[in-house]
């Protein structure tokens, strides 16, 4: 179990004031890769050393689930990412549970005992925002909590409801503590900086209504328009979107000469369209690709194989969009068309995640040249050049933020009619000079400011099943994955059992739980399991024999 941790400036500072606090709320904004989750745990270490409670986490997906699960069993708390509402209870060998929106929207009044003065950490709480359903059903679990730490690494508004246990003003949430994008590349070691590449052409389509256009992104269009413009530039049959790639698979081959393992993601529209641009990559420029599509059980499997692999480029469709931790991602190309300011920002936030011991750290997404996406990354970039800043050199030279166009606003409409006919680009990138490529000769990549606190160990749990896994993780893994090793290695005993005896499984399952003192199985202990597992193999194997 781990009695300190290394906390960056930032943490700590938000640790302090976390601590400080009376309030039973407190929300933390923090970009993209800045360390929300260390900040988290580190909070409910030390809650949990002043009070006993259980822990609830909520996460956006199943992937951050386990991702969550696996970070605190490091710090020596022990969750349970596999939980249902429906278990009704906690085994007691877990301090708590992590689980999601979606399950708490449906089964919010069978958490409510759970959460009664609970800890609950609710990650990238806007997503409470984006069903009615999902917030009132955070207010109708978590309202018994003893405290409530939000996280998010977007800042965001209101609009139209507000988000529960978050506090507002002029329906702009209010943030406890916040640490920007330009903050952490000030305190170096924390995020790289991002560089947007954005790529023009001229692009012909035929509308919905029948209408031919012709049209490049430096033409003024409505809504409609300009949402069929993008559209027929991010087509696989045209040559913008081979053009683009291309000069992704250029960047990401020289990066991969100083960094071997480095690694690209392209984010596509749609799964037919992820699919078509793994063929461009493969057919193409010879690089294989993993895809990634929402409609795939194993979506997640396949992100942490890619995670730790060298592989070159993954495509995905929003599976990637927040909270999935891929360092290794240096190149992007944005080929979707979603151009929302809050999407924008959380694909921006896969590319910035540091890697200790790499000089230099750049990364480079590529863009359509489309006015929307060109605000938005003016907005990030403004941010990167005030914190590089070292040289008068550093200006603004790259352009001007251009007006927001109100033409621009509504949602994208539907396109069954449309067929994009051509996609040309203009022949280079815009949005980056080649001044830009070298950092300020003062830029320091190893400056290391984190301070290190130690922890008051975390509540005693019984039932652990070996002496010293109160200290850390059971047979070099963390306790939820023992857990289900076990409760696998049971439900095949009882199979076994019931081959031999002829007996049904509820039977089995009955005395077998008997015999341990436990009246299901999904609320045993790693002790109970394996001392049941045991119970298991002595039944089986008197009836093998009397057989």
């Amino acid at each position: 179990m781990s009695r300190s941790v290394r906390l960056r400036p930032w943490q700590h500072a938000a640790l302090a004031r976390y601590q400080a606090s009376t309030e039973p709320d407190f929300l933390a904004v923090a970009t993209p890769g800045a360390g929300k989750t260390t900040f988290a745990l580190a909070a409910l270490r030390i809650s949990l050393a002043e009070r006993a409670a259980c822990v609830v986490i909520v996460a956006p997906t199943a992937h951050l689930k386990v991702q969550w699960a696996a970070a605190a069993d490091r710090l020596g708390l022990h969750l349970d990412p596999g939980w249902s509402p429906g278990d009704g209870g906690l085994p007691a060998d877990m301090h708590g549970v992590v689980t999601s929106y979606q399950q708490v929207a449906a089964s919010a009044p069978l958490l409510r005992p759970l959460v009664q003065g609970s800890y609950v950490v609710l990650d990238e709480v806007h997503h409470a925002a984006d069903d009615q359903a999902w917030g009132d059903s955070l207010r109708e679990a978590f309202t018994p909590a003893a405290r409530r730490l939000s996280l998010s690494g977007t800042p965001f508004r209101s609009d139209t409801r507000s988000i529960p246990f978050v506090r507002y003003i002029a329906d702009e949430a209010v943030p406890d503590y916040e640490y920007g994008y330009g903050d952490a590349l000030r305190d170096g070691r924390v995020v790289r900086p991002v560089y947007f590449p954005r790529t023009g052409g001229t692009m012909e389509w035929t509308a919905p209504d029948g209408e031919t256009y012709q049209a490049t992104f430096e033409d003024p269009l409505a809504t409609a328009l300009a949402n069929q413009r993008l559209r027929t530039a991010l087509s696989v049959d045209g040559e913008w979107l081979a053009s683009v790639l291309g000069e992704a698979v250029e960047r990401l081959d020289s990066v991969r000469r100083t960094q071997p393992d480095a690694g690209g993601l392209v984010i596509a529209t749609d799964q037919d369209h992820a699919r078509g641009i793994a063929a461009i990559l493969e057919r193409r420029f010879r690089r294989s690709a993993t895809v990634v599509t929402s409609d795939d059980p194993a979506a997640s499997e396949r992100i942490a194989r890619f995670a730790a692999s060298s592989d070159p480029w993954l495509v995905a469709v929003r599976m990637v969009s927040e909270g999935v931790d891929i360092p290794r991602l240096r190149v992007g190309v944005y080929a979707t068309v979603t151009t929302t300011d809050l999407f924008f920002r959380q694909a921006v936030g896969r590319f910035v995640r540091w890697v200790p011991g790499i000089r230099d750290q750049r990364a480079w997404l590529y863009l359509p040249d489309d006015p929307r996406l060109r605000i938005r990354a003016a907005d990030i970039a403004e941010s990167r050049r005030h914190s590089l800043r070292k040289d008068p050199r550093w200006d603004d030279r790259d352009g001007e933020r251009p007006p927001t166009p109100p033409e621009y606003q509504g949602p994208l409409e539907q396109l069954s009619l449309f067929e994009a006919l051509s996609a040309t680009p203009d022949g280079g990138s815009a949005g980056w000079q080649p001044w830009l490529e070298q950092l300020p000769a003062d830029w320091d990549d190893d400056a290391d400011h984190a301070i290190e606190i130690e922890l008051a160990p975390p509540p005693a749990l019984r039932g652990s099943g070996t002496p010293d896994a109160a200290d850390g993780a059971i047979d070099g893994r963390p306790r939820h994955r023992t857990r289900e090793a076990l409760r696998k290695a049971n439900a095949d005993g009882v199979r076994d059992i019931a081959r031999v005896t002829g007996l049904s499984h509820a039977t089995i399952n009955g005395r077998l739980n008997a015999s341990v003192g436990i009246r299901r199985i999904d609320l045993a202990t790693v002790e109970q399991l394996e001392a049941r597992l045991v119970a298991a193999d002595r039944w089986y194997g008197r009836a093998a024999r009397g057989s």
